[in-house]
């Protein structure tokens, strides 16, 4: 009996799906004089909603996988399968485009974050070297390196004396991040980096928390509270860490909802970096906000963070808000 019922509720299914569903869609196309594009594009809002919406579209299935430069020729062919008369319905096309260039954007840019992944760090490659260079420069510009291979990489938060060992997970990816924050927004890495060296919290933190709680607490109480548990982590390891988390919210999908509410039309190589930079950021107050006994619990720390992005994106209408010098003009997008 119950594997006739199933066979049934199969069936039924299978009709709804084939015959009943587009039998609504006939007649509600019948009732507004509109198509499924037409009623998703006039009745949802740009970004991240509506390009969701038109990327699980039946008939834009096979449109993710061309060309940008083909994807004006595809909507135009689109809208003659659909009869849509493009000067009655101009905004249609221009609305139509910006999905397919966020979608056909979102894949081709993880490719190339991909490509930059597999790509090994190579000593012998001057390319690669000048950019290691740099980020010292950027990170420690009152410090010159004495030498290539030194300890003092140890400094900005590599393992050893030749940071080319620690950039095995991510490949050159880590490097163009770290180069990335490093350099367009200089003042906020160098002051995460400043952080992270140090066991105590900074001064304007003890400020801020002063200023929070002028009555409560005095400035001996906050180093007793607050000092003997702070601990820093290495810099450039945790953004090597951080990049492959931003990665894989990239590879699954979860950033989608933060690109299509930020880049108007495909999302680049710089919307991934900016990203980065935010979280890099973010995580750094939230491994203070946390205050981990030791670095023993940075896999813990890490996990919680994720968990608080990922959910933090899965709102249709969100966007990380960037509030560092590299991501300024994302703002008012």
């Amino acid at each position: 009996a119950s594997f006739f019922a199933r066979m049934f509720v199969q069936v039924c299914l299978y009709f709804y799906c084939k015959c009943l569903w587009r039998c609504l869609k006939f007649v509600v196309r019948k009732l507004t004089g509109r198509c499924e594009l037409q009623r998703i594009c006039y009745n949802t809002k740009p970004g991240a909603a509506r390009t969701m919406k038109i990327g699980n579209c039946k008939r834009l299935q096979t449109s993710v996988s061309v060309h940008p430069d083909a994807i004006e020729k595809t909507i135009d062919d689109i809208m003659e399968l659909k009869r849509i008369n493009p000067d009655i319905n101009p905004q249609l096309g221009v609305s139509l485009q910006a999905c397919l260039l966020q979608i056909v954007g979102y894949r081709n840019l993880i490719a190339e974050v991909e490509k930059l992944r597999r790509e090994p760090y190579d000593s012998e490659n001057p390319q690669h070297e000048e950019m290691l260079l740099k980020l010292w420069k950027c990170l420690k510009p009152n410090s010159p390196l004495k030498a290539r291979i030194s300890k003092q990489w140890c400094e900005i938060g590599f393992q050893g004396d030749d940071p080319k060992t620690d950039f095995r997970g991510m490949g050159l990816l880590g490097l163009y991040n770290l180069m990335y924050f490093a350099e367009w927004d200089t003042e906020i890495a160098q002051q995460v980096l400043s952080d992270s060296l140090h066991p105590k919290y900074s001064a304007w933190q003890y400020l801020d928390f002063l200023f929070s709680f002028p009555s409560q607490f005095s400035k001996a109480e906050w180093e007793k509270k607050k000092f003997d548990k702070a601990i820093g982590y290495s810099f450039a390891i945790v953004g090597i860490n951080i990049t492959d988390l931003a990665y894989n919210l990239l590879v699954s999908g979860a950033l989608k909802t933060h690109f299509y509410n930020v880049a108007p039309e495909a999302p680049t190589l710089t919307h991934f970096q900016q990203t980065f930079c935010y979280l890099m950021h973010e995580f750094h107050k939230f491994w203070i906000e946390e205050d981990p006994l030791d670095i023993m619990e940075f896999n813990r720390v890490r996990e919680k963070f994720h968990k608080r992005i990922l959910k933090q994106l899965q709102n249709p209408e969100m966007a990380l808000c960037p509030h560092f010098a590299a991501s300024e003009s994302l703002i008012n997008m």
